[in-house]
């Protein structure tokens, strides 16, 4: 099951799902970049899957409730990343993106707009943005499309452009099309990737049958573990931490997500990780509280200079914020 797929049919995911013995945990004052920040006030977009997602998160989430879930947590700048908004919004969700990076009220400082490299106009589309230092790069979802889409002729040529303008591509795919992604990213030396989410990577894959409580991983542990490190071994590549709580168990141990995190984290090296938010999708496992609790108990055996760059230090350099 792809991860669009897991939201729209989960039932078990409630905000307060997730790791209980994190409730209380205090943390560290560590600084923060959430790279991976969700917004959507339905008043203004269409987002055509909402009706069919968990309860959760059929409603409106705006800033103040990004502050709210985020409070205390010491989260001193944010990327916003598109939320699947209908094509006919697409300008409109970037206006949104360089208006809230300009009102210094809130942390979101950048953002990652949607587009369609396969479209012959692209090009014309993304023009628009070439001087707009508050747009970041670029993302088109890929998790229900089919194999070799992203190694369409014209889609190549359009995240080759992203490059040539100083624009990232963020990948999210589905873990069993990580091969298509890696001939992209091969496809196209002088653009910078981020592969979201891990890889779209499923924590139930290191699970036994029983531990899994009678869910299928949408992919087993091997084959991703082999085309992550491909990924990593990719110069122009960056992997961001994030996303995985949405596919844990219910009340789920902190260590159900090691396997996965410890992965990325060897595979892809201090410099080229960046913890993301994912909120408030994140609430189909946890809140954002217990997700960033859980992150920090994991690598808290790491130097502090590791988890100062997870954290913070290397979001500022890739997404050139101030």
């Amino acid at each position: 099951m792809n991860r669009r797929k897991f939201i729209a049919t989960t039932s078990a995911a409630v905000a307060s799902a997730g790791c209980s013995s994190l409730t209380r945990q205090t943390i560290k004052s560590l600084p923060i970049v959430d790279t991976h920040q969700h917004l959507w006030n339905l008043d203004r977009f269409k987002l055509a899957w909402i009706n069919e997602a968990p309860q959760v998160l059929r409603r409106s989430f705006r800033l103040n409730d990004y502050l709210a879930a985020t409070k205390g947590l010491n989260i001193v700048k944010a990327i916003y990343l598109e939320v699947d908004v209908v094509a006919e919004q697409q300008i409109d969700e970037a206006k949104f993106i360089t208006e809230i990076s300009k009102d210094p009220k809130y942390p979101t400082e950048g953002g990652v707009i949607s587009g369609r490299p396969e479209n012959e106009n692209f090009a014309d589309y993304i023009a628009s943005y070439k001087d707009n230092s508050h747009i970041k790069g670029l993302r088109r979802l890929m998790e229900t499309t089919p194999n070799g889409f992203c190694l369409q002729p014209r889609f190549i040529k359009s995240v080759q452009l992203l490059g040539k303008m100083g624009k990232h591509f963020e990948i999210t795919i589905q873990p069993t099309q990580l091969k298509d992604a890696l001939e992209l990213v091969k496809r196209c030396p002088d653009t910078r990737f981020v592969i979201d989410h891990c890889g779209t990577a499923d924590p139930k894959a290191y699970l036994t049958e029983t531990q899994r409580e009678g869910a299928t991983p949408m992919h087993e542990a091997k084959p991703w573990e082999e085309a992550m490190s491909q990924l990593a071994d990719q110069p122009n590549t960056v992997c961001k931490i994030s996303g995985i709580v949405a596919h844990t168990t219910k009340n789920w141990p902190v260590e159900q997500l090691a396997p996965v995190i410890n992965h990325c984290l060897d595979r892809f090296g201090q410099d080229r990780v960046m913890f993301g938010g994912d909120w408030p999708v994140c609430l189909l496992g946890a809140r954002y509280d217990q997700w960033v609790n859980a992150l920090k108990e994991l690598v808290s055996n790491r130097s502090n200079q590791q988890q100062q760059k997870l954290f913070h230090d290397n979001a500022i350099s890739f997404y050139q914020l101030t």
